[in-house]
């Protein structure tokens, strides 16, 4: 009788921590409030389709921040508006991105993928390009650039220098460099080939140059870490711990590099992407 009273009380009391801990805070979210993720179309790495967002990160965020109980909303914004947006504390997270020094000032980087832009362009008759110089002396190629993209220094002193020679056009999106690119043979872009490929191969107006492309590595934007930045002002300590726990977790286990192999031909992946 007794022992039978004492294992009531223990199962009493372990009901009431279970209880506790059920509700308490620390238990029932990872993170302690939504994070707010404006996004833009970023070939097959962000895709955005009547309003509807997903692609490899967007899906990636959801499965892992349904298993920590973190809830990302998702909004749909041009990108040269993401930058900033994330300066500013208006964004939680800034993603996919390139590591740059300017984006150290307000973000911490968690690299998730090697990653390198390359020379796209229309398959012509044309000496190939390896430098730098090599295309600042090829002065009749217009370089067609997405609006707000930054692959760190070298590619920014380049574009300082296109500038320079008037040759450099700005578009809001890939799949508008791509017409571009198939309007005129003498266009060409600089971008990671996986994103241009992933905009283009649904559209119906440019997915026929897919089998034209060329990819020109150059030797000044070599293979770079590419990942997601974390605010440094628009979350507590305990949030950038959770997400930077979250997105390292992702990283680990290979779910990210498997999304890219899903959703990518080996082809494309062997110029823009490597797993870390």
């Amino acid at each position: 009788m007794f022992a039978q009273h004492y294992r009531l009380k223990i199962i009493a009391a372990a009901t009431v921590i279970l209880a506790t801990v059920a509700i308490s805070p620390s238990a029932e979210a990872k993170c302690s409030r939504e994070i707010n993720v404006p996004i833009s179309a970023a070939g097959q790495s962000v895709t955005i389709v009547d309003g509807n967002i997903s692609g490899i990160y967007p899906e990636i965020l959801r499965s892992f921040g349904s298993k920590e109980s973190c809830t990302f909303i998702f909004s749909d914004v041009p990108r040269s508006r993401l930058e900033v947006l994330f300066n500013t504390g208006k964004a939680d997270l800034l993603i996919p991105a390139s590591k740059t020094p300017d984006r150290d000032k307000y973000g911490i980087f968690i690299p998730l993928v090697f990653s390198r832009a390359t020379i796209i362009s229309i398959e012509t008759n044309r000496p190939s390009i390896k430098t730098a110089q090599d295309l600042l002396e090829h002065k009749e190629l217009k370089v067609v650039l997405v609006r707000g993209y930054d692959y760190g220094d070298a590619y920014q002193t380049l574009v300082k220098e296109l500038n320079k020679q008037g040759r450099v056009i700005l578009e809001a999106d890939p799949v508008s460099v791509a017409r571009m690119l198939k309007a005129n043979k003498f266009n060409i872009t600089i971008m990671a080939p996986s994103i241009f490929v992933g905009a283009i191969k649904d559209d119906d107006r440019a997915k026929d140059i897919l089998d034209k492309l060329r990819y020109e590595p150059i030797e000044e934007l070599p293979w770079g870490d590419s990942g997601v930045y974390i605010s440094k002002s628009s979350l507590s300590e305990e949030d950038k711990a959770s997400l930077k726990d979250l997105l390292q977790r992702a990283e680990k286990t290979g779910a990210i590099w498997k999304s890219f192999q899903s959703h990518h031909d080996a082809d494309v992946l062997k110029e823009s992407i490597r797993p870390r």
